[in-house]
């Protein structure tokens, strides 16, 4: 399932974030790359330990626990520190697969369930850089506006294509969710969106809606993995 979700940051914390991003010091994105991956990535990246890393990552976290869509898809558990990378003059990601676990700064492992790119730059800035995501629905190319989220299972194959003018700034990161199973993850999320849209249709407390209430949360409580 992959959920595209609008207006994490507003205009206002991405111009922001960009001031910031201005006066990093970005380094070669192989420094982190695994060895699959190594081969095929080409780009520029934040050391994790930079305070502008830190600091919008802290604007990122905060702003994903108050956007309800996110939460609703994500069924977040735990989330990795956010990542940032740049990509211009040609710079691309070939094909790859997100690596299985991850680590925290303290060294505790996670699994990677869903992978996450907020984009930090708007599409008129840049040629190229589209996210390309392949999945069991085909080829889908990903191209969001500046402050907007694309949520994809990481399991999918997925590349950066090249960046022919401008650069390409965006966050990067990845979460385990209390759904392991996509499948199962997908159903809550669409049951939950039909919940919320009968709530507005037929009122809250609507004897439907509640029974329908009861459905979510048995299941989320049979598929919770915490």
């Amino acid at each position: 399932m992959m959920v595209h979700i609008p207006q994490v940051l507003s205009p206002q914390q991405v111009a922001q974030c960009r001031e910031l991003l201005l006066q990093a010091r970005w380094v070669d994105g192989k420094g982190t790359a695994g060895h699959q991956a190594i081969s095929v990535k080409h780009n520029l990246q934040l050391p994790s330990d930079s305070p502008e890393a830190q600091n919008i990552g802290q604007v990122i976290l905060q702003a994903l626990e108050r956007n309800a869509l996110f939460v609703s898809a994500a069924l977040p558990h735990r989330i990795l520190p956010p990542k940032f990378n740049c990509y211009q003059g040609g710079q691309s990601y070939g094909l790859h697969v997100d690596n299985a676990v991850g680590a925290d700064p303290a060294g505790n492992r996670i699994r990677t369930d869903l992978s996450a790119t907020l984009f930090l730059t708007s599409p008129e800035e840049y040629d190229g850089g589209e996210l390309v995501v392949q999945d069991t629905y085909g080829v889908h190319n990903v191209k969001l506006p500046a402050g907007d989220l694309i949520l994809y299972p990481s399991t999918s194959l997925h590349r950066v294509s090249p960046v022919t003018r401008g650069a390409r700034i965006s966050s990067f990161f990845w979460m385990q969710s209390m759904v392991r199973d996509d499948a199962q993850r997908s159903l809550l999320f669409q049951l939950d969106s039909s919940v919320q849209q009968l709530n507005q249709e037929l009122g809250n407390g609507h004897a439907s809606c509640v029974r329908l209430t009861g459905v979510y949360h048995n299941l989320l409580r049979q598929w919770a993995e915490l």
